[in-house]
């Protein structure tokens, strides 16, 4: 079964035109996939979700539109509204509007014919639904990969009964808010003072305008042993926003999560500590992969855990030449 399926994937990144149908007398028509990149041009996150997603798109020669939503749910499901009059084989959606939001819709997509599979943040009930017909979830399981850096954190910086963290994310959204959730639940266990903050819309969307946030809670929180940013783009501004308020590097200790050249950079100059990886990259590839599969030969969605273990001082010079490509 193992060869099978690597004999497909092979002929399909080989053999692209004889894929989808191509001969050299008449061309067909070329598959076309819509991919939500979830952030804003450029923003860290977003950038190697798309760069993942593009690179299968050339390797399986075919067409991907990419739209932008900044992280704001009703933008996805109006993007999504608009994509669905384009009329594509497939669809990559985040979950971060939920079931109760995307099901209308994705019914109206698979409806007219397009396959349609999640990234990211999942939608649990649409996949038992449409899992048959290519529906698949791929990224971190949210909850998971939040329990697993909050317990790394609390055996990598002694934390101890009774010590104040702040935990900064986006626990209010259906589904994403699970990590954020999952850190906190940690946390509470190990007996640690954790002060939760909800990132607002407006940084969620620019997180340069995050920083007065961080400083601001740290000069007024002296106590404070770690902080946790439990958003990409956040994370990686975590540096530049310490640095510009004065702090040392060891002021406080900073986990957060996703890579980019100003996240290892933050890593190398001591101001970010731990970082948790879903390997975006991955996932955009693979989201692509499993609709081409599900429209050649009929298999189900995909359901791929990439959370990739964590990134700090001790391999942060492995990985980053990796993150200045936009792979990782």
């Amino acid at each position: 079964m193992k060869k099978t399926v690597a004999l497909l994937l092979v002929a399909l990144v080989l053999f692209p035109s004889m894929a989808f149908g191509v001969d050299s007398s008449q061309e067909a028509k070329r598959f076309k996939v819509w991919f939500d990149t979830g952030g804003g041009p450029g923003e860290s996150y977003g950038t190697v979700l798309q760069n993942g997603a593009a690179a299968a798109a050339r390797d399986l020669d075919l067409d991907i539109v990419f739209v932008y939503s900044d992280w704001n749910a009703e933008k996805m499901l109006e993007n999504f509204r608009q994509g669905l009059t384009s009329k594509p084989d497939g669809m990559v959606v985040i979950g971060v509007p939920g079931d109760d939001a995307y099901e209308p819709l994705i019914d109206q997509a698979y409806a007219q014919g397009a396959l349609v599979t999640c990234v990211d943040t999942p939608l649990p009930r649409l996949y038992q639904k449409y899992q048959s017909r290519g529906f698949g979830m791929i990224g971190p399981d949210n909850y998971n990969q939040g329990r697993m850096l909050a317990e790394r954190c609390v055996a990598q910086f002694d934390l101890k009964k009774g010590d104040r963290v702040m935990v900064w994310g986006l626990k209010s959204l259906p589904g994403r808010g699970r990590r954020a959730q999952a850190i906190l639940d940690v946390f509470e266990k190990a007996g640690l003072t954790a002060d939760y903050i909800e990132i607002s819309p407006e940084i969620n969307k620019d997180a340069t305008l995050g920083g007065p946030v961080l400083t601001g809670y740290l000069s007024s929180h002296e106590d404070c042993r770690l902080v946790v940013i439990d958003h990409g783009a956040l994370t990686a501004q975590s540096g530049n926003a310490l640095r510009s308020a004065g702090m040392d590097p060891d002021r406080v200790a900073v986990a957060g999560f996703s890579l980019s050249p100003a996240t290892a950079e933050a890593i190398r100059s001591g101001y970010l500590d731990l970082v948790g990886e879903g390997q975006p990259y991955l996932i955009g590839y693979l989201a692509v992969v499993n609709l081409v599969q599900s429209r050649l030969c009929g298999f189900g969605g995909l359901v791929i855990d990439t959370a990739g273990g964590f990134v700090d001082k001790d391999n942060i010079e492995q990985i980053a030449p990796l993150a200045e490509k936009g792979v990782r």
